[in-house]
Order: structure tokens, then C-alpha cells, then sequence
């Protein structure tokens, strides 16, 4: 029997019809209770209590979220346990990642740490549960389809709810603009109060939750449909990782490095989606794996590609902290560089050991990697690992030495975005600094009442140069005094793209830029070239496209032509006549 198409037994037990009216009491208590402790009419003055009010507040919410998900009607109070464990992990998140409404921020990542590893945890724990209650004598028996089969319908179900949610929204605002028609603004009204909007989104969360569990067949349904359409995409994104890879020998590295800022980011994202798309191919057990040779040769590239992916962002990451020195962002990027690498490293394995029979061997890593991914979460979420404390020292060490200039170095950060023990190494810095302009500087970012008082550090961008190619200057065999040829890269010289024609006589204070979009007039002034306003050109692309050839030509000249003006007090006004 398809493991998606439940037994008598198992569709008597998913049909309880008082878990979703109990779910939906539940989350509309939850709504009201968080409203009643974190109200803003009543305790936003009362800041030293908020931190307090903050993880009460998510302890409720969360833990009546996780209840929805895990709640059966056998092994009850596993349920609640289970809940409540995850709730107090990322309540005790947010109660060490305050205070709140101050000018500084510990490190948010620590939230989004203890939210994954709830949210790895929390298959694992049903698998665990179904597994114990089924009998199995293994005390900690995890079994890979169980575990995987409620990780995906867990992604399903959030967000098959929250469209209830917003489904029930659109009705309830609906009839409120209904009886408005007829005077009656009781319900209009009402939607609008603080309190009755988290009543009925948590009711209706808790209603989505409770109604589409009752009808699990529909989720395991909607889960084979998700994970046969992601299969589909695998070829496409592997052969597009296989192509980026083998372009990097001709082209380098050095593109990446020009765009450090996001070459990390994008190459993650990249890895994310190749482990996704691999275990949407590789399914939950061998009578669902996928059978078409182009489908398993995706895998097999998928799983090649994310280490040399994860290698690569790594290092954009180690030249950045190699450049600027350490930052809670720049750390937590190693640590996701470094889970990325782990993924890589272990499906590398795996695929060179056993190639065509890789898949089974795949989930057990995956078993194996999620555990740890939630250990490490949960650890990475608790304050034993101060990343703020770590970037400080560094950052203060790069300024002692002289590594980081003193008109280079980044206050703002230091004082608001390193958490208390940023504070703390301004105020060192403020009462003992190597030099009379640090203690200054220093004091001037202790005294700061907000972020924005002190002078952010402008990071310097390397333009690229501009391509010969595109630039023709007339007279032919005019040399561009540099200072001209630096600014063509601005927008309003040669734009981005297209041919370009600077018209410019040797020795002389002006130059005509002229592209397919505009001409522009450029006039020297002690050294420095800058634009005049300009007339955008206005055609179709018909006339662009004559334009660009006539201008790779040289087919430009600057003519003088007599008009007929109107003058007003000796100034022109309105369009010429002719």
C-alpha cells in the first residue's frame, strides 16, 4: 500500500473534529493573551519589563503554533512537552536577545537559530513519537521516511493555513463593507481593534491548522505534488550550476570578488536550493525515487556542485573579514558557509563512494545532518557564543593597530549594532584610547544619542573602467584628459551600455558626451569635470537603434542653429517656433 494513502486505522485516528475547534479556541486565546501582555496603549513606556513581556508573549504564541502541528490524539502529553520545549527555546532567544525599544541590537540571527531548530526538531520529534508508539524497541529510533514525510507536510500545512488565514480575512472584511452599506459599522469597526485582529487571525490559524490535519490524505496529496514539481526543476538548476562551475576557470574569480557584498548570499541560496531539489528527486524511500535518467544524473550534479558552491562562498566570506575585520553578520556568515561546506562535503562522499546507489545512503546523511543542524541552532542560539563580543575585540584590535584608520573606522557599528559588548569597547576606547583622536572620536560615539548621529563609514566601490569599446572620441585620435575618462563610467555620461561619443578639442574646458539616450554637456572646473542638465532623447527603438549604429561610426557633429524664441525680461520662455 502507497504510504500516501492512509489505512482505516490511521484515517480514524487523524479524524478528530474537536482538535479543530480546539486548535481554534486555542489560537484565538493565544491572540488575546499576547495583545493583553505586550498592549501598546499600556506597556510601551514600561521598557525594562518588556523584555519580559516579550518572551511570555512569544512562549504563548510559539508554543500554541507548535501544539497545532504536533498535537495527536494518542500520546497527548508528548504533545504538550514537545511544544512547551520549544516554545521556552525561543522564548529564552528572545528574552537574552533584548532589551527592546533601545538604540542598540544584539544579534537577530540568534532568533532565526532558535526558530530552525524548532522547526528541524520538530519532524524528528514526530518521527520519533510515531515511531515509539508503533512499537519499535530502538529507544531512539528515527525512521527517514516518517521524518521526512512530516518535514514537508509541515512546510505544506504553514502554508495551506495562513492562505485559510487570509482567505478568512477577505470574508470577514468583506461582510464588514456589507452591512457598512447599510449603516450597521459594528463589524467594520471591530476589525479594526488591535485585539480582535490577533483574535481572529489566531482562531483562524489554529481553525486552518486543526481543519487540514483532519484531512491528511489532502496534505500528503499536496506534499507528492510539491516534491514531483521541485524534481521537475532539478535538471534545470543543476545544469545551470554545472555551466557556472565550468565558466570559472575562463572568466575567475575576480568578478565574484568585485561583488563581495552578495556573492555569499546568492552562492547559499544556491546550495539551498540544490539540497532541496536533490531530496525532492531522491524522495523518502526507494519505491518513490525518481526512475528517469536525467532526473538521478540531476542528482548526481546537484550534489557535485554545492561543495565547490559552498568553497566558493567561504572564501568570498574569509577576503571580506580579511579586508574589514570581523562583524556579528560577517561571523554568522561563516557559520553558514560552514554548514553549506559540511552538506557539500558529506553528498560528495556519499555519490563517489556508492554513484547509482547513492540515494538510500543520501536520506541517512540527511538524518544524521539534520540532527546536527538542530544542535547546533540551538546552540548558536543561546548566549554561550557572543559574536558581538568577538567582532568587538577584533575591530578594536584592527584600530589599535592601525590596520583600520581612524577616518575608516565604522563608530555606528560599534556602538549600536555590536550589542553591550560594543558599548563597553566604546567606552574603553572613550577613557583609554592608544591616542588623543581615538579617545575623541570615541566619546563623540558614546555621547550619540541614536545611530544616526554619527557619520556612517562610506564604503569605497571600485567602478569598473570604462571599455574601450564602447568610446569613441572625435576628433579621432583625441587623448581624454583622465580626469574626463574617469567620470564616463557615471550614469549620466556613457550610462551602462552602448556605443558612446565624447566630442572634445585638445586643451579645451568642455566635452559633449553623446549616447543613444542622451547628450550631455561636460565642463572642467579646477580640475573636476561635471554635467550640465541635459535632453533625454524620446524614440522608439527604431531610432535608438539607428542612433547606436551611426554613433559606433562617428557619424556625430556639433552644429549651430538660429531658432525663433520668445523673451521674457530678457530670458527665454516656451518652446522655439522653429
Amino acid at each position: 500500500m502507497d504510504k500516501f494513502q492512509p489505512s482505516a486505522s490511521e484515517e480514524a485516528a487523524a479524524e478528530w473534529p474537536l482538535r479543530a475547534w480546539g486548535l481554534a479556541l486555542l489560537g484565538a486565546l493565544a491572540g488575546l493573551a499576547i495583545y493583553a501582555i505586550v498592549r501598546p496603549d499600556r506597556w510601551q513606556s514600561d521598557l525594562p519589563a518588556m523584555q519580559a513581556r516579550m518572551a511570555l508573549a512569544t512562549f504563548l504564541g510559539v508554543g500554541a503554533l507548535i501544539f497545532g502541528f504536533l498535537v495527536e490524539r494518542t500520546r497527548f502529553h508528548w504533545s504538550a512537552a514537545g511544544a512547551a520545549i520549544g516554545a521556552a527555546v525561543v522564548a529564552l532567544t528572545i528574552y537574552w536577545n533584548g532589551p527592546f525599544g533601545g538604540n542598540h541590537r544584539e544579534e537577530p540571527w540568534r532568533i532565526v537559530c532558535a526558530v530552525l531548530a524548532v522547526a528541524v526538531a520538530a519532524p524528528l520529534f514526530q518521527a520519533w513519537r510515531d515511531a515509539q508508539g508503533a512499537g519499535d524497541a530502538r529507544k531512539f529510533a528515527i525512521p527517514y521516511p516518517e521524518a521526512h514525510g512530516h518535514a514537508w507536510t509541515n512546510v505544506v500545512l504553514w502554508c495551506a493555513a495562513w492562505v485559510f488565514v487570509g482567505v478568512t480575512w477577505a470574508m470577514a472584511l468583506l461582510l464588514g463593507q456589507l452591512f457598512r452599506l447599510i449603516g450597521i459599522d459594528l463589524l467594520s469597526d471591530l476589525l479594526e481593534k488591535e485585539w480582535a485582529i490577533l483574535l481572529l487571525t489566531g482562531g483562524a490559524l489554529g481553525a486552518g491548522i486543526g481543519l487540514l490535519r483532519d484531512r491528511d490524505g489532502i496534505l500528503r496529496l499536496l506534499q507528492r505534488v510539491v516534491t514531483t514539481i521541485l524534481s521537475v526543476l532539478a535538471p534545470v538548476l543543476a545544469l545551470g550550476l554545472v555551466v557556472f562551475l565550468a565558466a570559472i576557470p575562463f572568466t575567475g574569480l575576480t568578478p565574484l570578488w568585485d561583488a563581495t557584498r552578495s556573492t555569499s548570499p546568492i552562492l547559499l541560496g544556491c546550495v539551498i536550493g540544490a539540497l532541496t531539489l536533490t531530496n525532492a528527486v531522491i524522495g523518502d524511500e526507494a519505491s518513490h525515487e525518481a526512475r528517469s535518467p536525467l532526473l538521478r544524473g540531476s542528482v548526481a550534479a546537484l550534489g557535485l556542485a554545492m561543495l565547490p558552491l559552498g568553497i566558493i562562498a567561504a572564501v568570498s566570506t574569509g577576503l571580506r573579514i580579511q579586508q574589514y575585520g570581523l562583524t556579528p553578520d560577517r561571523l554568522w556568515a561563516v557559520v553558514f558557509t560552514a554548514v553549506a561546506c559540511a552538506y557539500g562535503l558529506a553528498y560528495l562522499v556519499v555519490l563517489a563512494r556508492w554513484r547509482i546507489g547513492a540515494a538510500p545512503h543520501l536520506r541517512t546523511a540527511n538524518l544524521h545532518l539534520a540532527a546536527a543542524l538542530c544542535i547546533l541552532a540551538l546552540v548558536l542560539s543561546t548566549p554561550l557564543v557572543n559574536f558581538g563580543s568577538l567582532s568587538a575585540r577584533d575591530q578594536v584590535a584592527r584600530l589599535n593597530s592601525g590596520r583600520t584608520p581612524l577616518d575608516r573606522f565604522d563608530w555606528r557599528a560599534l556602538r549600536f549594532d555590536f550589542g553591550k559588548a560594543g558599548e563597553t569597547a566604546v567606552r574603553r576606547l572613550a577613557e583609554s584610547g592608544h591616542t588623543p583622536q581615538i579617545r575623541a572620536a570615541a566619546r563623540k560615539a558614546r555621547d550619540a544619542a541614536k545611530r544616526w548621529d554619527l557619520d556612517p563609514v562610506t564604503p569605497q566601490f571600485r567602478r569598473p573602467p570604462m571599455d574601450p569599446s564602447r568610446l569613441l572620441v572625435l576628433p579621432r585620435g583625441t587623448q581624454l584628459p583622465a580626469a574626463l575618462l574617469d567620470r564616463l563610467t557615471n550614469y549620466n555620461a556613457c550610462s551602462l551600455d552602448g556605443a558612446c561619443t565624447v566630442l572634445h578639442q585638445p586643451g579645451s574646458a568642455e566635452a559633449i558626451v553623446v549616447t543613444t539616450a542622451q547628450s550631455n554637456l561636460w565642463i572642467a572646473k579646477d580640475g573636476s569635470w561635471s554635467a550640465a542638465p541635459g535632453r533625454p532623447f524620446v524614440n522608439g527603438k527604431e531610432a535608438r537603434d539607428r542612433r547606436e549604429a551611426a554613433l559606433k561610426e562617428g557619424k556625430v557633429e556639433l552644429r549651430e542653429v538660429k531658432r525663433r524664441q520668445i523673451y521674457v525680461d530678457g530670458q527665454p520662455v516656451g518652446d522655439d517656433f522653429e
